[in-house]
């Protein structure tokens, strides 16, 4: 079976399981970056790529329902930055424009 062309943003997983997507491919150094679910970063060479699927050590995955794993997103006790506040809506919205006479 042929190897698939590796495209950032696909997920895949290894034959441990493990949930990894392409971050970045290289055409010119023949190398492809990916990064697990963890956040683990690493670089593997076209050949190695093919090498693995062939002998069925990565196979196509859906991305996890949680992304968050692999972005560091921090959640819960977050302060608010400078002008906004949390559950609350800042947005500021312009007023009406009734009443303002243009041609005057």
């Amino acid at each position: 079976m042929v190897a698939p062309q590796p495209r950032i943003g696909d997920w895949y997983r290894s034959n441990g399981g493990e949930l990894f997507e392409v971050v970045a491919v290289d055409e010119d150094d023949g190398t492809i970056d990916i990064q697990y679910f963890d956040g683990t970063v690493e670089e593997m060479d076209r050949e190695d790529w093919e090498a693995q699927w062939e002998e069925g050590l990565i196979e196509v995955a859906e991305p996890p329902e949680d992304w968050s794993g692999s972005v560091d997103v921090e959640t819960g006790d977050e302060e608010p930055r400078v002008g906004e506040s949390f559950g609350e809506d800042t947005t500021q919205r312009a007023g009406s424009l009734d009443g303002l006479d243009l041609f005057e």
